[in-house]
């Protein structure tokens, strides 16, 4: 029988609205919200025990359900102050400025992704046409080197057979000759 987890309702703020959740842990909360960032650690999300908050999101558990935080006249009246910008430094001299909100950090860029593993198959393409160019022309000066071998070659065996042939045809005239001869002689 697989055990059921118990649910938790939690809240965070999204703009004029509070956003609740009930999840079995703050991760799964976080992802219901589609947060990357532990936003319970800032302090911008929280547990909730009211029951009449914790209500309607324990009626479809992991849906996020957002409520108004007030009225727009509320919203409107929790905003700063404006002041009115100052006419020129010196009548504004010895007013005090307030400080208006603080800056918020900017979040760290990602890094950078690393080329190593690229770099790596490009090397490794190089180094392969090299290696295969290399063997190429090994391979053409061998063959050249076999051409001007065979050239030399039948060069020299048109010349020895040539020089055979003469003297085979020598030798044969020689041998009719003295056939001829050794007939004449038996008549």
């Amino acid at each position: 029988m697989a055990r059921v987890q118990k649910l938790k309702v939690y809240r965070t703020v999204a703009g004029f609205y509070d956003a609740y959740v009930a999840a079995p842990s703050q991760k799964a909360a976080l992802a219901a919200w589609g947060s990357d960032r532990d936003l319970f650690a800032r302090g911008i999300a929280e547990q909730v025990t009211d029951p009449a908050l914790m209500a309607e999101p324990l009626a479809s558990p992991g849906t996020v359900v957002k409520h108004s935080r007030g009225t727009t006249a509320e919203q409107i009246a929790a905003l700063p102050e404006q002041r009115a910008p100052a006419a020129s430094r010196d009548t504004d001299a010895d007013a005090d400025p307030k400080p208006t909100a603080k800056p918020q950090a900017k979040p760290k860029p990602k890094p950078r992704p690393k080329r190593d593993e690229l770099d790596a198959a490009e090397d490794a393409l190089t180094s392969l046409q090299a290696d295969f160019d290399r063997k190429k022309k090994d391979l053409v000066e061998r063959e050249a080197a076999l051409a001007r071998d065979r050239r030399a070659l039948e060069q020299a065996r048109s010349s020895s057979i040539e020089a055979a042939e003469n003297a085979l045809r020598g030798q044969k005239q020689a041998y009719e000759e003295a056939v001829r001869r050794w007939r004449a002689s038996q008549e």
